[in-house]
């Protein structure tokens, strides 16, 4: 017997919206649930818990993370603002009449399976049925904030709270965090902080925004597809050519191969640290007062300390022991389906080396038929019911990822789209090409 095939989304953010999009070309009935007024999640500065600051920017360029047929538009720059990414998730929701499936203003309080339907019980204080959960709300909004020993008497706080470079007017700056956030807000504080330091647990790899006249992410595409180790090796060169020894603006000496963390693509912190704006120091060891003791024996004395620190991965609408966890992040099959039960997905909690968009419709693609052979319960159901239970594939695509919660469930871009291949030729599912949209664009539709 079909199950009633109706579909719950949490989060209208730009993988849900995704999702969205998917169910209607599949004719799978659907509901999306959104705890703000609008759609675009984090990107909406006004919404409570955005970390987006007046600086942000995508970090992959523009031609790399549009949607599957709904490029970004030609007068956007290679990296477009937080302002401009927010227009564009906006224009998609309505270029496809998203909006209509959309309720906002209505949160997800809590959600129970009950035998293979879920009970989802809504701030409305309505409870629906659904034959599937597919949980998007996103992996930026829970601050985790680190601990150090000592008091300090000055500014701390989280750069969550961080929205404008104003805010750095006048005052000594420590930017505590390695990845782009803290790069770009370190950035900020150069242009107008009295002092600005940024202080590292360890070396990386800074990969400037543009080489040789494209962006990063293009330059990398655009070549021959060579083994990682050959691509390490190659790439390093390029980045010792560009940018030469590091360690010479105080930076620490990565401990790791290239493509070995999460790459940092950032040029204003290099220029910033070339010409003495920003002082580079290594981890905290303590504090003590207004003074910041590091771990190589140096202290500075600072007004406000900001930890760009990251975000801890929480759903707090499901029982957490629904889903199994992997330092503190929910590993999914295929970053998209829970291990132990067959109705509960999750789409955008994962971390990659390339842009997001594209991949998402892959994903969101590959979850409705999966909801779709699961309604129907048949020889696919079961084939993919199996593959879930027990398949473990490989998707480093060769890189040995360092040792953190963030690389815990990291994934090579190029390994999984290969791997996903694999899995649709194997349960009959078609790839999903450019042109499969066109015929669900209203705004065009109408115009017609």
């Amino acid at each position: 017997m079909k199950t009633d095939p109706r579909v719950c989304i949490v989060g209208a953010g730009p993988a849900g919206l995704a999702l969205a999009r998917a169910c209607v070309r599949h004719n799978v009935p659907f509901d999306v649930y959104e705890r703000y007024s609008d759609v675009g999640g984090i990107w909406d500065q006004k919404n409570p818990g955005s970390p987006i600051y007046d600086s942000a920017h995508f970090i992959s360029s523009k031609t790399q993370s549009h949607y599957v047929d709904y490029p970004m538009p030609d007068d956007y720059p290679d990296y477009p603002s937080n302002k401009q990414i927010l227009n564009y998730i906006r224009a998609f929701a309505a270029a496809y009449g998203l909006y209509q499936h959309v309720t906002f203003n209505m949160e997800v309080r809590h959600a129970e399976l009950v035998g293979r339907m879920w009970k989802v019980k809504l701030s409305s204080g309505e409870t629906k049925d659904y034959c599937a959960l597919v949980c998007a709300t996103g992996t930026n909004w829970l601050p985790n904030m680190p601990e150090y020993p000592g008091h300090f008497t000055g500014e701390l706080r989280h750069a969550v709270t961080y929205k404008s470079r104003t805010e750095f007017l006048g005052k000594r700056v420590l930017v505590i965090g390695g990845g782009n956030s803290a790069c770009d807000i370190a950035s900020d504080a150069a242009s107008v902080a009295d002092e600005a330091t940024i202080s590292l647990r360890r070396g990386y790899h800074f990969v400037p925004k543009h080489l040789f006249g494209v962006p990063a992410d293009v330059f990398a595409s655009s070549g021959p597809h060579l083994p990682m180790w050959v691509q390490q090796k190659v790439f390093a060169v390029i980045l010792k050519a560009l940018t030469g020894d590091l360690t010479r603006f105080g930076l620490q000496k990565p401990d790791h191969r290239l493509f070995e963390s999460h790459p940092i693509l950032n040029t204003q912190i290099l220029h910033h640290l070339a010409h003495g704006r920003i002082r580079a120091k290594p981890d905290v060891a303590r504090f003590d007062g207004e003074t910041v003791h590091f771990t190589d024996g140096t202290s500075g004395e600072f007004d406000l300390v900001l930890c760009a620190t990251g975000y801890r991965w929480e759903i707090p609408f499901v029982d957490r022991s629904l889903f199994r966890w992997k330092s503190n992040r929910p590993d999914l099959y295929m970053n998209l389906f829970a291990r132990d039960h067959r109705e509960l997905y999750g789409l955008g909690y994962m971390e990659t080396n390339g842009g997001a968009y594209k991949l998402f419709d892959e994903m969101a693609d590959f979850t409705v038929r999966a909801i779709e052979a699961r309604n129907e319960n048949g020889v696919t159901a079961q084939k993919l019911d199996k593959l879930v239970a027990s398949d473990a594939p490989d998707l480093s695509g060769g890189i040995h990822f360092v040792a953190s919660d963030r690389h815990a469930t990291y994934v090579e871009i190029d390994a999984y789209r290969k791997y996903m291949r694999r899995l649709r030729k194997k349960l009959g599912w078609p790839a999903l090409e450019p042109g499969v949209f066109a015929a669900q664009r209203v705004d065009q539709n109408d115009a017609a």
